[in-house]
């Protein structure tokens, strides 16, 4: 299974997953802990510490999804590098905040 480093550059075809700054950025903007977000991604919320904290500890693919989904579940909507810059923003359409949390 392929993994990243947090600190890595998302290379271009990993464009359906996130970086750190764009994980704490989406919790904060859905008011969102790392416990829930652990919880609604089904991963451990010492691996959003790590991962948010760039410590360098690889995670798999497939948790950068699963960390990515649970955002996205939530109303966030993942803005890729597109020469401005990565980033977040809130969904139109987002669910209720006390339907999140």
């Amino acid at each position: 299974m392929t993994a990243i480093r947090s600190t890595e550059k998302m290379p271009n075809d990993r464009k359906d997953v996130i970086t750190p700054a764009q994980c704490r950025a989406g919790r904060g903007l859905v008011r969102m802990s790392q416990e829930q977000l652990a919880e609604a991604a089904e991963v451990g919320e010492k691996t959003i510490a790590d991962f948010e904290r760039e410590s360098g500890r690889q995670l798999h693919i497939r948790t950068l999804r699963a960390l990515r989904a649970a955002l996205e579940a939530a109303g966030v909507e993942i803005i890729p590098e597109n020469g401005g810059g990565e980033g977040v923003r809130l969904k139109k359409d987002r669910p209720k905040e006390a339907d999140v949390i």
